[in-house]
This record gives structure tokens, sequence and C-alpha cells, in this order.
């Protein structure tokens, strides 16, 4: 196990907030920033996610609910009222379901690239047209290459050391580019409804970000320009009230997304979506959905 300073302040002042398992989350001091520490070396390194992470990443249920027409519509509504063309780069892409659907959707608007660690889901990536760049993001050489924007897509909870990445994308980005990032939200109603119950506190996720400390994350190179509070998936918290805290298989992850995704499809539930889509801005209005995502200016 890795001992870990506040990936936000740098500091080694902290309170433990959860314990779930092996688990263990503490609060800085100094900045608020909620962390897991100490953290499995393989996360560090990145090789958890070519190595136990492919099998859901690259499940059958996941990659059909991934490249479903419906899993991305809010991100793309929210990334082209930002950006109608460009060069765009997705960190983190895995499979490549969000590049494939820009680029299907608007195909000449866009020159797009992911990049990942893990190399199964980008075998996939490019099995669908998307290219990829392989390896560690804070080492690749981009030379002369610069982008319109860098995407971030349930990405920078994931990271050790996040606060490099984010300034990584700063050195590639154009003058005045964007960058989008959507992070987990450590005040949702999920969260405070389930605590520790809920599925998505568990070991992949290593940083907790609250508006505050997100805000805090990016203030140092860019200027926030845009703010959501975005999804909101009720299954979820009525599934781990019910399970009282055991750990959800991939499996059973990746076959709920399935089967969500295909509520979005089905005619007949219009009445029922314009209800869920109604108590999702409700929320939204009180940062209290399950994800927040910023559209930054780099400055």
């Amino acid at each position: 196990m890795t001992h870990r300073l506040c990936p936000l302040c740098g500091r080694d002042q902290t309170r433990p907030v959860m314990q779930k398992g092996e688990l263990r989350l503490v609060r800085c001091g100094h900045c608020s920033m909620i962390y897991a520490n100490p953290i499995a070396q393989e996360l560090v390194t990145g090789a958890y996610y070519d190595q136990a992470g492919v099998p859901f990443y690259l499940s059958p249920a996941k990659v059909e609910s991934d490249y479903s027409p419906v899993r991305f519509e809010r991100e793309l509504k929210l990334f082209r009222s930002h950006c109608s063309k460009g060069e765009v780069l997705d960190v983190g892409c895995s499979t490549g379901a969000f590049l494939y659907q820009l680029k299907t959707r608007f195909p000449n608007d866009y020159v797009v690239t992911g990049t990942d660690v893990s190399g199964a889901p980008l075998d996939y990536a490019e099995s669908r047209g998307v290219p990829v760049i392989r390896g560690d993001f804070l080492a690749h050489d981009f030379g002369n290459q610069k982008f319109d924007v860098i995407s971030f897509w349930a990405v920078m909870e994931h990271l050790s050391e996040p606060k490099r990445f984010l300034e990584k994308a700063v050195s590639i980005l154009k003058p005045g580019g964007l960058c989008i990032i959507l992070v987990p939200n450590m005040q949702s109603l999920a969260v405070r409804l389930l605590g520790a119950r809920y599925r998505y506190i568990f070991a992949p996720h290593v940083n907790y970000f609250t508006r505050a400390t997100l805000q805090k994350f990016v203030e140092p190179h860019f200027t926030v320009i845009d703010y959501r509070s975005m999804h909101f998936n009720p299954i979820v918290i009525l599934k781990d009230f019910r399970a009282k805290g055991t750990e959800v298989p991939d499996e059973e992850r990746a076959n709920l997304l399935k089967r969500t995704t295909a509520y979005k499809q089905k005619g007949m539930l219009k009445p029922v979506m314009w209800l869920y889509k109604a108590t999702e801005k409700l929320l939204g209005a009180f940062s209290l959905t399950d994800n927040i995502v910023v559209v930054l200016r780099k400055k």
C-alpha cells in the first residue's frame, strides 16, 4: 500500500471520514479534499486498469451501453454548446465510446484522439475507428501538437496524482483552449442517503470531489466558464440501500447500466422519463446529482 499526500494541496494533515472494507477515506485538514489513503500500488501505476479493470470495461453489457446513441446525450450537448469544432483529446478514453459518438454525429467538425493505459479497451476503440495514443499520458511526448479541447470524463477520481494530469493538459492546450472534467459528486443525494454503502465509494476511486474542492483543484490554471450537476440513478440508491454496503460485482454494475440505458430508448416510458428529467433538473439546481462537471478555459 502507498501513502499519499493530499492530491489537492500536497499537505499531510488528515482526519478520518469513513472506512469501507480496506478503503480508508480521509479529509485534508487544510483544503477539505476527501481522498483514499493509503492505496494499492497497482492504482498508483495504472496497472489495475490494464488487468483487473479490463473484464468490466470490455464486458458486452458495458460496451453495448457505452455505444448506445443515448449514452452520452448530456455530455455531447454540453460539449457542442462550448466547442463546435476543433482538435479533441479524450484522456482515459477506455473503449472510445464518447469520441465515437462525437465523430459519428459530427464527422466534419472534429479531429479526435483518445489516450489510456489500458491496452485491450484501446484495441476495441481502434476497431471502431477511434485513433488512440497508448500508455502513460504524463510521459507521452506530444511534440508541437496542441488541442482545442481536452476531456476527462470520469477520470480524475481514479488518479493518484490528478494535479499532474491537469498540468499536462494545460501544457498541450492551445491558447484559450477548453478542458472538461466530470467527476462523481461527494455531496450527491446518493452519498448523503447511503454513505459508505454507495457502490461508487470503492477502491478504484481514490479522489472524492465536491463542488468546492473541484473549484480549488482547477483554479490555478483555468477559468470556470460552465458548471453543471448531472446524472441521477434512483435504481442505484434503492439497490445499494438494500445491499447494506456489500461490494457490487462488476457484472452487476454493467448489467444495470445496460438496463437503464435501454429504459431511455423505450417510447412507452416517455412519461416516466419526463418525471425523471424533472427530478434530475431539480436535484441539479442544488448540486445533488451523482456527478459534477466543469467546463474550463485555459488562462
